[in-house]
């Protein structure tokens, strides 16, 4: 446990002061309180866009359409890896969030992708509207809270590119989506709905997730589930274990880590298919566990095997998994019998383990998203 005492961070104009403790774990954060006088008030800018289609117009629905629910937010990520907090000279500004990351992954992969999320009427909402607008993500269903900020985090990068979080948001805009704000045209017209557990955490945001899941199933949507688990956000492990479990039941598809594994199960062997199989829903059509550069394990009710992964330099491993989730979602919306069929299914987890590795290559989440050309590309380098 270290102590911050008065840090000031000067980024890009803008400074963020903060007397707490942090807790350092891998992959994980301590939630802090981040508070500051208000901007100047800015008027509400529209930042809208449509899905477009192959010839660049467009499309009023899309039949291949992923829609991601959950936060958005700044990571802020060291220049130099290896350096904690304290230490880290400077920060490069990327903008980030397990479902943003995952829709802005589709559409750099070719694919359609809508985003729903709230961030703050500050400079860093308009900014991130403007980035998924930038990536061809439809935003309509993005929303501007006038009393709290879209929510910041800092990243230390350890030498091998693996993180640690420490958030401002208490609260952040993200936490405060209501159900009345959710644009449910939008979510209707998903061929996939995909969240993660954050939205979980606290009201109005959980509310505003089981309805917008509830109205994505009845329109015949799969519903994608990423747990995401960022332990020190929730009130208790207890908490977070029962608040990731609450809701898998109604997953379609599930993508977990080998920590998260051990989590739910409270220690068992990740390792162990049949300690996975403990997680495997009579409901479920597809479990994927992640396992960084080893790949990937994949479980239906009819098959189960691994496809190995690229081995790749690690600079930053942010936004490795929400890559991987953008290239296998990416493929099951344009074709959703790959679930039936072992073959087309390891080609096109082959795929998102290659997005995964790409992604690890450069600092920050959505500034490393690659092309299908890119990931086309390096399967046939290293696969041949």
């Amino acid at each position: 446990m270290a102590a911050l005492h008065s840090t000031a961070f000067c980024l890009g104009g803008v400074a963020l002061s903060s007397r707490q403790e942090l807790c350092f774990r891998r992959g994980n954060v301590k939630a802090s309180t981040f508070s500051c006088p208000p901007l100047v008030s800015i008027p509400r800018l529209s930042f809208q866009s449509k899905a477009f289609g192959g010839d660049g117009s467009p499309e009023t629905k899309d039949s291949s359409l992923v829609v991601c629910f959950g936060e958005m937010l700044i990571d802020f990520v060291p220049t130099i890896s290896g350096l904690s907090l304290s230490d880290a000279p400077a920060f490069k500004k990327a903008p980030g969030g397990a479902p943003a990351n995952v829709a802005v992954g589709i559409a750099r992969l070719g694919g359609s992708s809508a985003f729903i999320g709230k961030v703050g009427e500050d400079e860093f909402g308009y900014m991130l509207a403007e980035i998924l607008k930038e990536n061809n993500v439809n935003n309509e269903g993005m929303r501007f809270d006038p009393g709290a900020r879209t929510a910041l985090a800092f990243v230390t990068l350890r030498s091998d590119g693996e993180r640690e979080f420490m958030f401002y948001r208490n609260p952040s805009a993200d936490m405060l989506l209501q159900e009345a704000e959710l644009d449910l045209d939008l979510i209707r017209k998903a061929k996939i709905f995909h969240y993660g557990s954050i939205s979980l955490i606290t009201e109005p945001c959980k509310s505003a997730h089981i309805a917008a899941a509830k109205v994505a199933k009845d329109a015949g949507a799969v519903l994608s589930y990423d747990p995401n688990l960022r332990l020190p956000l929730w009130p208790s492990a207890e908490n977070a274990r029962e608040g990731i479990l609450s809701i898998w039941d109604t997953a379609d598809i599930i993508k977990i880590s080998e920590e998260e594994i051990s989590f739910l199960t409270k220690g068992e062997d990740p390792y162990d298919d049949a300690v996975v199989q403990k997680l495997f829903h009579p409901n479920l059509k597809l479990l994927l566990v992640t396992e960084g550069p080893e790949g990937c394990r994949y479980y239906t009710k009819e098959f189960s095997g691994r496809v190995k992964g690229l081995k790749v330099d690690a600079v930053d491993t942010t936004g490795a998994g929400d890559a991987f989730v953008a290239g296998i979602l990416s493929q099951l919306a344009k074709d959703l019998s790959l679930l039936q069929n072992e073959d087309r299914l390891r080609e096109a987890l082959k795929f998102a383990n290659a997005c995964g590795a790409l992604t690890v290559k450069e600092r920050g989440a959505i500034p490393a998203l690659p092309t299908r050309e890119a990931v086309n590309s390096a399967i046939i380098q290293l696969f041949g």
